[in-house]
């Protein structure tokens, strides 16, 4: 048999413990399954006395990342320290300069440090990994980078946090507000005391930007993605939403236009009867559309310490199966310096239907100026309907552009639909109602997307 893997691991939070507890647990089936022993033979972290669940008495300890990464006594560097710079980043570079394969699960990092790290990984002829560093257990790094070779994808899409399919999916079954739902999450461990990275974007804006690059085969551009979060996502949104046959997602979506590529993180509006609108809870789902597979869509546990030790698991298992003096195969699908430069495509070109809710003063002639507007963008209504009621709109305020009437009379709300149209059509046709002064309060505008 040939000899171990040897593993060394920094950072032994949740998933760290969970891959340390997998590799034990399961050391005959990696063993039979990949021809090699996997073992664990170093780990750092701050806290040696803390009881993680496994035996850890056999392995090396280190205090420092760096040293781990420079031993001779591993042949893997384990990174799941998190954070773009820092020592995870110092750890992960002095690792693959020194010719051990690396396995992340660090978004963040990749998101900024992504092309260069690929570029030291073939250097160096040794193994970058990181399934874990987007959608936890589903497999869609893999998928991408290997199993999709020769397909050219158009758009890759999907729900990548799963705090905030949590706090829609709350919304919508409980009727329970944003706030309320946000503080269950926090409550229960989904969202951070800050959950400002995962509800905001940020999150899924790291993990969209990998998937483009594998995708259209171009370089990290995680700065060139326009972003919207949650929070401003009231219950009157959801239940129109769910009136028109809509549910309320926070997707990533990247596509290829004529104009370059399009990276976006918002909320969006996917029809009741698609795959993707039945994916609730913490769960995530990506799909991927190609010109030979078609849609292909994946769906599984998105995070928690199971999930990432599995694909942590996974991508030690490939490299332990793989052939050393063999060329490896390129960590973001290609030569890094075969990666184009990304050309954002803007996001006012986006084209597609638009949901909008408007708070406007109740008084005559509204309804008629706003269809004209709309007209004279060209843009064809759906639907268009009047509620008695404003649901929730944003507090006016000092920065609100909209101006404030203190003799408004009592609000209402139109809710409208759009055919097909662009993003600049309809950001147009709401700066002309906002000068005819018929808001009261921001509006509401959440893009309809084509999903399977």
């Amino acid at each position: 048999m040939s000899e171990s893997l040897r593993v060394g691991l920094a950072g032994l939070g949740t998933v760290g413990a969970s891959v340390a507890r997998a590799l034990a647990a399961k050391a005959d089936e990696l063993t039979a399954q990949c021809g090699r022993p996997i073992e664990l033979t170093a780990v750092c972290a701050r806290n040696r006395d803390q009881d993680r669940g496994v035996d850890l008495s056999q392995a090396q300890w280190f205090d420092d990342p760096v040293a781990l990464a420079k031993s001779n006594q591993i042949d893997v560097f384990v990174e799941l320290i998190g954070g773009e710079d820092g020592v995870a980043l110092d750890g992960v570079t002095t690792a693959l300069e020194a010719g051990r394969h690396v396995v992340t699960a660090n978004k963040a990092l990749l998101a900024k440090h992504g092309v260069g790290l690929a570029e030291r990984a073939e250097k160096a002829g040794v193994i970058l990994n990181f399934e874990a560093a987007v959608a936890g257990g589903i497999p869609i790094i893999k998928t991408m980078r290997e199993s999709l070779s020769g397909n050219a994808v158009s758009r890759v899409y999907g729900i990548m946090n799963g705090t905030a399919n949590y706090i829609l999916t709350r919304m919508e079954r409980d009727g329970i507000s944003f706030a309320n739902c946000l503080a269950d999450a926090q409550r229960l461990g989904y969202a951070e005391a800050d959950p400002t990275f995962d509800i905001e974007g940020h999150d899924t804006a790291h993990k969209l930007a990998i998937l483009t690059s594998l995708a259209f085969g171009t370089q990290i551009a995680a700065d060139d993605i326009y972003m919207e979060g949650i929070s401003n996502i009231a219950l009157g949104d959801i239940e129109a939403a769910r009136e028109l046959g809509y549910r309320i997602k926070l997707l990533g979506v990247a596509q290829r236009t004529p104009e370059g590529i399009e990276q976006r993180v918002h909320p969006t509006m996917v029809p009741l009867g698609s795959v993707i609108a039945q994916v609730e809870g913490v769960t995530n789902a990506v799909a991927v559309e190609a010109d030979i597979v078609g849609t292909l869509l994946m769906s599984g546990p998105g995070a928690g310490g199971d999930a990432t030790a599995s694909a942590v698991i996974g991508d030690l298992a490939d490299i332990a199966k793989s052939q050393p003096g063999r060329q490896q195969a390129p960590a973001l699908g290609r030569p890094a310096d075969r990666l184009q430069p990304y050309k954002r495509a803007r996001m006012r070109a986006h084209e597609g239907g638009y949901f909008v809710r408007m708070t406007v003063h109740d008084r005559p002639g509204v309804f008629a100026d706003i269809a004209r507007h709309m007209a004279d963008q060209g843009i064809s209504l759906e639907s268009i309907v009047q509620h008695g009621a404003a649901p929730h709109p944003v507090p006016m305020g000092p920065d609100n552009p909209y101006g404030e009437d203190e003799e408004t009379p009592s609000p209402k709300t139109v809710i409208l639909t759009t055919h097909e149209t662009t993003e600049r059509a309809v950001r147009d046709a709401i700066a002309q109602i906002v000068e005819d002064g018929h808001l009261i309060s921001r509006p509401q505008v959440i893009r309809i997307e084509r999903a399977g």
